[in-house]
């Protein structure tokens, strides 16, 4: 039972971190040369689509590379999920803030969007090196057993 679990585990984060570099390093980029108006309008659009993948597939490691933990008596399992689990609070809690105000309906002045477009690459790409970071312990993990 602890494989099916390691598996699950390994694979969602796989998810999350294949998902959260290629915003980092492909779309949000582009995003930013399509201009302020462009740019926000697509990142809403954006948010909206990935919102539920990226967060479902980090809650899916989370708990699953607990459970391979607990059942494996292997801390290396829980610390790799930790670190991709570790998004879902700093999302809410750090994020949040410039999520909503790239959200909220109406236009907004070029130099606001590009400002917060800025501010959230910066902060994406903590979720891009946590998510990178808990699949490279589970995949370490996997490939020593």
């Amino acid at each position: 039972m602890a494989g099916a679990f390691e598996w699950l585990a390994t694979v969602s984060a796989a998810l999350f971190a294949g998902g959260a570099l290629y915003v980092s390093v492909v779309e949000h980029p582009a995003r930013m040369r399509a201009g302020p108006a462009v740019a926000v309008a697509e990142f809403r659009l954006s948010y909206r689509r990935a919102t539920p993948w990226q967060a479902g597939a980090a809650a899916a490691c989370l708990v699953s590379g607990m459970l391979a933990a607990w059942l494996a008596a292997d801390l290396a399992w829980a610390l790799g999920a930790l670190a991709t689990g570790a998004v879902i609070p700093y999302t809410l809690l750090v994020m949040m803030r410039t999520n909503r105000q790239l959200l909220a309906g109406g236009p907004l002045p070029d130099g606001e969007v590009l400002a917060l477009l800025s501010r959230w690459a910066r902060l994406h790409w903590v979720r891009t090196l946590l998510g990178t970071l808990g699949l490279l312990v589970l995949v370490s993990r996997a490939v020593a057993r």
